[in-house]
């Protein structure tokens, strides 16, 4: 008499096809934003010319007590988290209207919450790795020291912080055409850098400046990585949290509607 012996099959779990598109979607929107060198310019290397400029010549000098490449350091970091949040989405998608891209994805299955998770994780990518591109720089040329704990909340805050820029980057694509996104953009950035302390010391800014600052979004990002640097301010965690948080919802409303309008323009 013979015997069979059964083997159990292992069940592999399946990835829906949901998950694969996204993924996909995602994998694209990276390749596509690691070809365009100016876009790698401005974020890789743009920002380590700055540090090189404005604060390896003084490195060994302090700023409010603490060394200024711990202190540049915390502000260039929300610089990256401004550039990356906004120029990546707000340029991208403003391009892509311009090229009708986005009515022909509108006919495929992929869906619209796909197309939104790409762009966001991508600008979060890219954000990282040129945070990650500084932190080593400023490691090497500066001896920037830090914790490891401090090095990684410093990231996380970079992370964080990018969230409200981000939107901010959908709203422009979605509001303004191609040609005008690159201004508006910039228009956007650079005041905010200046309010943040990037190019200048809060304490050393103007008074109308200084009363400016404490309505922008980049001023409470730069008091989180300040305070990881040890030049905080005597407002609570949750405040600045707060208001970055407050930002991020006004400019989700506003890239909604906006990206309604031109849905309807686009689909009638």
């Amino acid at each position: 008499m013979e015997t069979t012996i059964s083997h159990p099959t292992i069940q592999r779990p399946r990835r829906s096809w949901r998950q694969s598109a996204m993924a996909y979607q995602i994998y694209c929107e990276f390749v596509k934003t690691i070809r365009v060198p100016i876009f790698l310019f401005s974020l890789f290397v743009l920002p380590i010319m700055l540090f090189s400029l404005f604060v390896l010549p003084d490195i060994h000098d302090t700023q409010n007590g603490i060394p200024v490449g711990r202190y540049s350091l915390a502000t260039f970091t929300i610089y990256i988290v401004m550039m990356a949040g906004v120029f990546s989405t707000a340029i991208s998608i403003a391009n892509e209207r311009a090229r009708r891209w986005n009515v022909l994805l509108r006919a495929t299955p992929m869906r619209t919450a796909d197309y939104f998770t790409a762009k966001i994780v991508t600008s979060l990518a890219m954000g990282g790795l040129a945070t990650l591109a500084l932190f080593v720089f400023a490691r090497i040329a500066g001896d920037v020291s830090f914790s490891l704990g401090s090095w990684l909340e410093l990231l996380g805050v970079a992370a964080v912080s990018m969230v409200p820029f981000i939107t901010i980057g959908l709203f422009i694509g979605y509001a303004v055409g191609s040609q005008a996104a690159p201004a508006i953009a910039n228009l956007v950035v650079l005041p905010l850098a200046f309010l943040s302390g990037v190019f200048q010391p809060y304490d050393d800014l103007p008074g109308f400046a200084k009363t400016l600052a404490h309505y922008s979004p980049a001023y409470h990002a730069s008091r989180l990585t300040l305070r990881i640097a040890g030049a905080g301010d005597d407002r609570s965690i949750a405040v600045h949290l707060a208001w970055l948080a407050g930002y991020t919802l006004l400019f989700v409303l506003l890239a909604r509607r906006f990206y309604r309008r031109d849905e309807g323009k686009a689909m009638g």
